[in-house]
């Protein structure tokens, strides 16, 4: 947690590590509450739930007719969804390296 304080009002990348079910994501949530992105969305995206030909497409977003099964208008990405608040990638470590 005192490293945590070091890092509060500064807008820099965070890494949190932790094995599942330690609470990063609620540490995430803390720190986004308590910087100058609060009032910005809070992000979350499971890495691990997303199936490898369908992560670039949920983090950047797609045009009509990307892919079967797309929506009509296409999708903003998360990325974009967390312009000005909270991108916070869970099980990063199951994402290709390539992305």
């Amino acid at each position: 947690i005192n490293k945590v304080n070091k890092v509060l009002g500064r807008d820099i990348p965070i890494l949190i590590m932790g094995e599942t079910g330690t609470g990063k994501e609620l540490l995430a949530q803390a720190i986004h509450n308590d910087s100058p992105r609060a009032m910005g969305p809070f992000i979350a995206v499971n890495c691990a739930s997303i199936p490898e030909t369908l992560i670039e497409s949920e983090l950047f977003g797609y045009e009509d007719g990307a892919f079967t099964g797309a929506r009509k208008k296409g999708a903003v990405g998360k990325i974009l969804q967390a312009n000005g608040g909270t991108l916070f990638l869970d099980e990063i470590g199951d994402m290709p390296f390539s992305l």
